[in-house]
């Protein structure tokens, strides 16, 4: 097998994009190689812990109403050439996502990380709940088969947050500047959304060399 480690933010649209890329290729090569990791990393460090109102967040960083409209043109095109519903009318909060890089690594040790992944993407851009409030992110771990009271608990409590931030840290420092990055056998940086087609290619090279001894 081969590692696949992930670096992604669940509100980052691109690392949506991406992880549809990805699943697409999965599911066409079902035995394909990849032991997969999820590890955080948060697009807004600095965010208020209750969050922010997302049109002041994206006006603030886009400069202006007409500039996130730009920004998220090419955002809108590939989530529907992905087949993603991306209901950003309904997103009323930009939230601080340290809790839900928390709620991922638990998910991780109890083999449900992907399914946390792929429901706090659905919770934000499709349904536009806010996955920095820990009930929402209860009910999330409950709809994947976790149990939601242990996970409320969790977050009541400094459980695993230095670990978060010591982590998300560690891959500035490393160079990481941007999500969604991708690391190949932990050697080789697959930055950005990467298409089906491009991850089909790459896992007939990884087979190649497998196979190649």
């Amino acid at each position: 097998m081969v590692k696949l480690d992930i670096l992604s933010d669940p509100i980052c649209p691109w690392c949506w994009i991406g992880k549809a890329g990805l699943d697409a290729a999965l599911a066409e090569i079902p035995d394909h190689p990849f032991t997969i990791e999820w590890h955080p990393f948060q697009l807004n460090p600095d965010m208020p812990a209750g969050g922010m109102d997302r049109r002041a967040y994206l006006e603030a960083k886009f400069g202006g109403r007409d500039g996130a409209a730009r920004a998220y043109a090419p955002i809108v095109e590939r989530a529907e050439e992905a087949g993603l519903a991306l209901n950003l009318d309904q997103i009323e909060t930009t939230p601080n996502t340290l809790d839900a890089h928390r709620l991922i690594h638990w998910a991780g040790i109890e083999g449900r990380q992907t399914a946390a992944v792929s429901a706090l993407f659905k919770a934000y851009f499709t349904e536009g709940r806010d996955i920095g409030d820990h009930d929402v992110l209860a009910d999330i771990a409950d709809g994947i088969e976790m149990d939601a009271a242990v996970v409320r608990r969790l977050l009541g409590s400094d459980a695993d947050l230095e670990d978060i931030q010591r982590r998300d840290a560690h891959s500035r420092e490393m160079g990481v500047t941007s999500v969604p990055t991708f690391i190949v056998a932990q050697r080789h940086a697959v930055p950005g959304a990467q298409t089906k087609e491009m991850w089909v290619k790459v896992i007939g090279e990884i087979r190649e060399q497998i196979a190649e001894g």
